[in-house]
């Protein structure tokens, strides 16, 4: 089955594919589905998303802060002197906010502490809070420590609405608003959630504790206000550019306590405009009180402010959803399999890792824009692993390639001038697509004359060199001219021209050869005499012939020889054998016909039987036309 979506690889090198990919898939669904060892990664990426979408975020003008920044605990000093400022204040607040029937107030600020040197101005703040239906204070879960007193849960379900109680034995750790009397309590925790790289994303909808489930403060607000929660523990939230509407404290109440009785009917209608039925957020920016945090929008984020867009994303159903992660397996799958397709049909590595360039970009751009739809598509999972399979893919056919370049430049430099070699690299022949052709070829015998004689003058070993000497003269010269040396046989030389490279005039090519071998075969004689050697029964016989035959590699694993076979190659053997009294260099009618209008002219030398041929040959011995 595997081997129909990897038609040109051999079965090693398949079964590596099919490994790579197999594991990979699994890999990806183990990190989709369990490691989440690139979810920070994958959330970077979602913040770049968010920072896009966030001008485009209208936030809710039914939401307001009321913020004590930094003015503001100076400009209330005054009034209430330093921070932490008596309970009686925010009590003044909330009396005057309360006229205006806003739907809800929300105080972001710990009352853990009671005053006892004032424990009236407590009283008077828990009065107001239990007066005004809809007001909520903050709750911090803590982690249990021998030194943190506990809480039985039964005893907070009324504060923080828990309809369906939990074991009747649970105990927590909390910063509760012990300033307030319990009668007064609407709790809501908002502990924060940081992801691993320390940035809050996400908002908790609430807790589970041994079956308790205690809500987060905005989910808390917005259940008791009749609005829609989404599923799940928490949810991610979508941010805007622009806070929400919101006031200076300090400003605030000087104009509801101190001018309020000189503003005019007009300026009260305003003022009431501005508060009712809103849902109004009590809490601190101010740098000394250290409530800030690192967000995808910017470092430092209030943490009155966070809270303020998680009611607006709860409040109007902007919360993020995150998309089935079964759907980014099946993107991975996808593109892997685009893949396993690419180099099933040898696209060129470059064609196909542009290809994935656009699938990624094209993935990434869908994820973009279902943020706007307020869904979250994790793309990067599948595109790493995707990436991953492509480069460890096109380096294992690198590798593969480099292989059989350097086989195929080991094996033909034997046979061919390593220019041809290169070029025949370069159009990335190899072993087997140069195996098993036929092809029409000019083939070359030439072989020694007065051998045996030579042989028994001289050692061995100076036999030995004299052939080698000449062998690397004539090799040369066949190179030249553009052959491929097939091979030695004992002191005779086989070339032939017209594979593996294409060669139009493979027969003037290798007729030049013969003419030019001979006339090196005469300067070598000269070369030997003037070093003393007496070798003038040292003679060559050249037999040419252009006709059809089989040219590939043949051969054994461990031994391969480029070489040709058929009866072309038979034929330019038994013209060799011929040349003897007759000429050095004898060619076939076929040769000198395939020649054309060469600089090359023939002269006749007769009709010869031949061995294992019926009809006798017509030979040619090859002349310059200039001679």
């Amino acid at each position: 089955m595997l081997k129909k979506f990897f038609p040109f690889i051999g079965s090693a090198t398949l079964r590596w594919y099919t490994a790579l990919t197999l594991f990979l898939v699994t890999m990806m669904g183990v990190e989709l589905f369990g490691l989440h060892l690139l979810a920070t990664t994958e959330s970077r990426l979602g913040d770049v998303y968010l920072r896009r979408h966030a001008p485009a975020y209208q936030p809710d003008p039914d939401i307001v802060v009321v913020d004590i920044d930094d003015a503001s605990m100076l400009g209330m000093q005054k009034i209430a002197g330093l921070w932490v400022w008596k309970r009686e204040i925010h009590g003044f607040l909330l009396e005057a906010l309360a006229g205006f029937s806003p739907r809800a107030v929300v105080f972001d600020i710990s009352f853990q502490e009671r005053d006892l040197a004032a424990p009236k101005s407590d009283a008077f703040l828990s009065g107001q809070i239990r007066d005004f239906s809809h007001a909520y204070q903050q709750v911090l879960l803590l982690q249990e420590s021998k030194s943190i007193a506990t809480v039985a849960m039964t005893e907070l379900a009324d504060a923080f609405a828990i309809r369906q109680p939990g074991k009747t034995n649970t105990r927590l750790s909390m910063q509760l608003p012990l300033a307030i009397e319990p009668s007064a309590w609407r709790l809501g925790l908002v502990n924060s959630l940081n992801d691993a790289d320390g940035v809050v994303r996400r908002y908790g909808l609430y807790s589970d504790i041994d079956g308790w489930r205690l809500p987060s403060l905005p989910a808390r607000v917005v259940a008791d206000l009749g609005g829609k929660l989404p599923p799940g523990a928490d949810f991610q939230i979508f941010w805007p550019a622009q806070g929400h509407k919101r006031f200076a404290y300090a400003d605030l109440f000087k104009t509801l306590t101190e001018q309020r009785p000189n503003l005019s009917a007009e300026d009260e209608a305003k003022l009431g405009k501005l508060f009712h039925n809103k849902i109004i957020i009590i809490g601190s920016s101010a740098a000394g009180l250290f409530d800030h945090h690192l967000t995808p929008l910017e470092p430092g984020y209030p943490g009155v402010d966070i809270l303020a867009v998680a009611l607006d994303n709860l409040k109007n159903g902007r919360s993020i959803r995150r998309v089935a992660l079964v759907w980014p397996m099946v993107a991975g799958v996808t593109m892997i399999s685009f893949l396993v397709l690419a180099f099933r049909r040898r696209w060129h590595p470059g064609m196909t890792g542009s290809a994935l360039l656009v699938l990624t970009m094209g993935a990434v751009y869908l994820a973009d824009q279902m943020v706007e739809h307020h869904w979250m598509l994790p793309v990067v999972t599948p595109v790493i692993f995707s990436w991953t399979w492509f480069l460890l893919a096109a380096l294992a056919g690198y590798l593969r390639e480099r292989r059989t370049r350097d086989r195929t430049v080991s094996l033909f430099g034997r046979f061919l001038n390593p220019e041809v070699v290169r070029k025949i690299v370069e159009h990335g022949e190899t072993v087997e697509s140069l195996s098993g052709q036929t092809r029409q070829i000019t083939v070359l015998f030439s072989d020694i004359r007065g051998f045996t004689s030579l042989s028994e003058t001289k050692t061995p070993d100076e036999v030995v060199k004299l052939l080698n000497r000449y062998f690397e003269h004539q090799v040369e010269v066949v190179w030249r001219h553009g052959g491929t040396l097939d091979k030695f046989i004992g002191d005779c030389i086989m070339a032939f021209w017209g594979a593996p490279v294409d060669d139009p005039q493979h027969a003037s090519h290798a007729v030049a050869a013969a003419m030019e071998m001979q006339e090196n075969l005469l300067a070598f004689r000269q070369e030997l005499a003037a070093e003393g050697s007496d070798l003038s029964d040292f003679d060559v016989g050249i037999g040419v012939h252009t006709g059809a035959a089989v040219v590939g590699f043949i051969g054994a694993k461990r031994k391969l020889d480029y070489t040709a076979i058929g009866d072309a190659v038979n034929l330019a053997s038994r013209v060799e054998g011929l040349t003897k009294g007759v000429a050095r260099v004898l060619v076939t009618k076929e040769t000198m016909l395939a020649c054309g209008s060469a600089d090359l002219a023939f002269s006749l030398r007769g009709l010869f039987a031949v061995k294992g041929r019926a009809a006798e040959v017509e030979l040619y011995e090859p002349l310059r036309k200039n001679s």
